[in-house]
Parts: C-alpha cells; sequence; structure tokens
C-alpha cells in the first residue's frame, strides 16, 4: 500500500538521484557548450574527423565518445545535448557507449573478478567501434 511515508521517500530519492545526476550532465553541456565557439572545438572537429567518418559522425561527436569512455555516460548525455547531432549519429553513439563506457572504472571491476583490465578494455573497445562501424552501414 502507497503512504504517505512512501510517497516522501520516493520524492526525496528521485530529487537526490536528480541532483546527482544534474552534477555531471549540466557542467558537461556548459564546457562543451563554450567550447563551440572557440577555436578549439575546430581544431578537435578537424583532427577527428577523419576517424569519425567510419562511423558517418561528425568530428564533433569524438569529445562524446571520449567522456563516455573515460568518466560516464552522464557526461556524454549531457555532451550529446549541447550538439545537434542527427538521430542517426545519436543511435550510433548510443550503441557505441553502451558497449564501452566508464572504462576505468570498469577496468578496476575487471582486475577485482580476475580478468586482466586490458584484455577487457581492449575487448569493449574493438567490439565498440566494429558496432559503430556496422551501424554506420545498416542505418
Amino acid at each position: 500500500m502507497v503512504t504517505v511515508g512512501t510517497v516522501k521517500r520516493g520524492l526525496y530519492m528521485g530529487f537526490n538521484t536528480t541532483w546527482e545526476l544534474a552534477k555531471v550532465v549540466v557542467p558537461v553541456y556548459i564546457v562543451v557548450t563554450f567550447l563551440k565557439y572557440t577555436p578549439a572545438m575546430n581544431f578537435i572537429v578537424q583532427f577527428c574527423e577523419p576517424a569519425m567518418k567510419i562511423f558517418g559522425l561528425p568530428g564533433e561527436a569524438s569529445i562524446v565518445l571520449v567522456l563516455g569512455n573515460l568518466l560516464n555516460n552522464y557526461a556524454a548525455i549531457g555532451a550529446i545535448s549541447s550538439l545537434h547531432l542527427s538521430a542517426k549519429a545519436i543511435t550510433i553513439l548510443a550503441a557505441m557507449l553502451l558497449i564501452s563506457h566508464s572504462l576505468p572504472i570498469e577496468s578496476a571491476v575487471s582486475k577485482m573478478t580476475g580478468v586482466s583490465p586490458m584484455l577487457m578494455g581492449g575487448f569493449r573497445l574493438v567490439m565498440s567501434l566494429l558496432m559503430g562501424a556496422a551501424l554506420n552501414l545498416l542505418l
């Protein structure tokens, strides 16, 4: 049965979770939006564009991949929301990051379970890249 206490706990936990996510997403959104208006973004785009074409992504999508792989998916969401990407690009990025996200943290977890962190991280990166290339061909 739903009681007043249950609703209060749910609201508290919901606001707490929103606050925790906002502490990651909002700063990343602001930084990436700021980068869009500086020469740094043009440098990043031009540098990464050739490699990103394999996945059918613009060069600026490399920022999303780096943030998602080094930090977490919430940082990637903050970056995606500040960029104007197509539905295809967002789908490809999402699939790639679902396979290879938070690599430093996940590598530490792999090590604790007895699996080689380098092997697991490398496998996840390779599979992510293959998925990105495959989705580019299919979509």
